[in-house]
């Protein structure tokens, strides 16, 4: 099987602040939870190569995209580094590969007990909707790979991650690292036992591919996003393609899922200006 795996920081196991996870302006914690972040990683390639033999492309998706320690992963990964891809958390997964992994997920703006909850940029993002369905970041991800024909296999993070991912996609596999209360605080395993856990819940998952589909929206396509700011609202409506729906809402239509995606990467990018 070729697998595909985005990785995320603010759904490991431990993190709760910020500050553990920020490459721009590294706390000394920050080291700590990189290397916490990387194991995470290995464990879900070791727990799915521990089914079937797989090639394995990691896309590293938080942040500046350039967080894990390569030398600690298995030196036959490929990794995608590097930020400002058109197709940010899911870049290069258009090939052909048999499922996708997400790991260290977090839950969507606005979700109840998800900590750290956000969705792509918490400072320009308030909600996304691609027709009519509320979407987190692993929901409009997993609608690219569905695009591709790949299916969502596993998620790790916080409970309300896990649980809100099966909830539109049943047949994904959840190991869930850590118990959130609020969006600043979290019950979690040790990254040992995170690990541990990763590495069984990978295997099963692999083990059952075959009961997994890819999560597709039909077409015609629409994105609708609600800015932080009318501000932010301004700036995106000048993107051709995109219509003003409100004081901070836009809308894009399209009827393909590509197009709509970088549409929405081009929407958060611009809205940054105006932060």
């Amino acid at each position: 099987m070729k697998l595909y795996i985005s990785s995320d920081m603010e759904g490991i196991a431990g993190v709760s602040a910020w500050r553990q996870v920020d490459a721009r302006t590294p706390h000394p914690e920050y080291a700590t939870f990189r290397r916490y972040y990387t194991h995470e990683v290995r464990a879900a390639i070791e727990g799915a190569r521990d089914t079937e033999a797989c090639e394995v492309l990691v896309n590293d998706s938080h942040g500046p995209m350039t967080n894990l320690l390569f030398d600690e992963l298995p030196s036959d990964v490929r990794v995608v580094f590097g930020n400002r891809k058109p197709h940010s958390m899911v870049q290069n997964a258009e090939h052909d590969f048999g499922g996708a992994f997400f790991v260290g997920y977090h839950g969507g703006a606005g979700a109840a007990n998800a900590v750290l909850c956000h969705t792509y940029t918490p400072s320009v993002v308030y909600e996304v909707r691609v027709n009519g369905v509320a979407c987190s970041e692993a929901t409009i991800n997993a609608g690219l790979l569905g695009y591709h024909g790949v299916p969502l296999l596993l998620v790790t993070g916080d409970r309300a991650t896990v649980e809100a991912v099966q909830a539109q996609m049943p047949w994904v596999r959840g190991a869930i690292v850590k118990e959130s209360i609020g969006a600043f605080a979290a019950d979690t395993l040790s990254p040992e036992q995170a690990r541990a856990l990763i590495r069984r819940t990978a295997h099963d998952a692999v083990a059952n591919a075959k009961n997994a589909r890819p999560y597709v929206f039909k077409p015609p396509l629409t994105l609708d996003i609600s800015l932080v700011t009318a501000a932010q609202a301004d700036l995106v409506a000048t993107i051709p393609g995109f219509t003003r729906t409100g004081g901070r809402s836009v809308r894009f239509t399209h009827d393909e899922y590509p197009t709509l995606f970088r549409a929405f990467v081009a929407a958060w990018r611009l809205g940054g200006i105006a932060s």
